[in-house]
């Protein structure tokens, strides 16, 4: 079955039908001259099936096979009757052959180059003239095909490049809406935590203000050092989204040794807050140490927010290559109808009979996923309080801060 291989091109922005149309105009010229030096008068169809070989050549691209065999015929016809009024390898002849080469299927490219070899070498009287031919003729099909590849690899290269802009793009949309994600808990975990803080502390103002002016003036202290540390914080990221320029050493890197600064914090909104840190932090890579203080921050600000509990207890400890956080709490818990539904632990941010976290704790497991470990969160003991727990590869931890420098 006839393919063409290729679609018609428009080099310099010209029409290929015209172009091919004054191709055709300029064979049907080569062949009338031929046909008119041949010193011997012909009749008039001699010349009209000159002009016939040419007549095919504007459709050469849709349908080369076809092209090729209606501009052979008339030139075999004009070989039989008048020999020498032929030229040698007609020019109509040549453009088709070389469509063929470049344009066709596989098996009909290979097909009609035999047939041309056998004809070259059958159908010429002499040997010379069969040289000559099957020099013109391979000649011509292998300049075809040396197209051919060369356009195939423009199309794959351009596919390539295509596929390569389409990663880049994908890529780009990815970095892009992770670091709108990584932004949106920064965001979150400051101002939920320091909004919480501050909200608790302004409702129990106005109560000690005329019974105990002292605890009045600590509760506005811890107020104002909550919007101060707050204010400190957002200027860091928005510092990030102002400077395009800005790597991620500008966006907030808290310490676990700022966990004892936050504790105190919230204990100033009446929670006591029983604390557990590691005794040598400097050698904890600071990615790993700014998410323990995130998922610290969390599960505190949960506690304050939502528990009723009391009481809270953080303990961060290094147990051989894995930080363990834990934070739990003595308040309600998980309300009793999701209760009797939650087996065991349950993962942060995923539901489980009824029970999901919300989107702090959403963050929470992003934040250990992002350092390789992994969140829980659920009721505690026997249904009572909350834990939020996490496991942080120190290993994991080291590799994405030297990704991140």
């Amino acid at each position: 079955m006839e393919r063409a291989s290729g679609g018609p091109g428009r080099p310099g922005g010209v029409s290929p039908y015209l172009l091919d149309s004054a191709m055709a105009a300029t064979a049907a010229g080569v062949a009338l001259w031929s046909v008119y030096q041949d010193g011997t008068p012909r009749p008039w169809w001699v010349y009209l099936l000159a002009a016939a070989t040419a007549l095919p050549l504007p459709w050469r691209r849709l349908r080369p096979l076809t092209v090729l065999a209606l501009a052979t015929a008339p030139s075999l016809v004009i070989s039989i009757v008048a020999h020498s009024a032929n030229p040698q390898v007609p020019l109509s002849g040549v453009v088709a052959l070389y469509t063929v080469a470049e344009r066709a299927s596989e098996r009909a490219r290979w097909s009609v180059l035999a047939v041309v070899v056998v004809g070259n070498v059958v159908g010429t009287h002499s040997p010379n003239g069969a040289l000559f031919s099957l020099v013109t003729s391979v000649g011509t099909f292998v300049f075809g095909s040396l197209v051919r590849a060369q356009r195939q690899l423009a199309r794959i290269q351009a596919e390539r490049a295509r596929e390569a802009g389409e990663r880049a793009a994908s890529d780009a949309a990815r970095a892009v809406a992770e670091e709108r994600a990584r932004i949106a808990r920064e965001m979150h975990d400051i101002l939920a935590h320091a909004v919480s803080l501050m909200v608790i502390q302004a409702e129990a103002g106005p109560v000690v203000v005329r019974s105990d002016p002292d605890r009045a003036i600590r509760t506005f202290d811890t107020i104002a050092d909550a919007g101060r540390d707050a204010m400190v914080q957002l200027r860091r990221v928005l510092g990030v989204l102002k400077d395009p320029d800005a790597g991620r050493q500008l966006a907030p890197q808290p310490r676990l040794a700022e966990v004892a600064d936050m504790a105190e914090r919230v204990r100033g909104a009446g929670l006591r807050v029983e604390l557990e840190l590691p005794e040598e932090t400097d050698a904890l890579p600071a990615d790993l140490e700014a998410a323990a203080y995130r998922i610290v921050q969390e599960a505190l600000t949960n506690t304050v927010k939502h528990s009723g509990a009391d009481r809270a207890v953080v303990r961060v400890r290094r147990a051989g290559e894995v930080l363990e956080v834990v934070v739990s709490d003595n308040g309600r818990g998980v309300p009793p109808t999701a209760d009797r539904t939650v087996a065991g632990r349950t993962r942060a941010g995923r539901s489980v009979g009824g029970w999901s976290g919300g989107r702090g704790l959403v963050g929470v497991r992003e934040r250990a996923a992002a350092c390789g470990g992994r969140a829980e969160a659920g009721p505690g003991p026997a249904g009572r309080g909350f834990v939020v727990s996490a496991r942080l590869p120190l290993a994991a931890g080291a590799t994405v801060e030297r990704e991140g420098g």
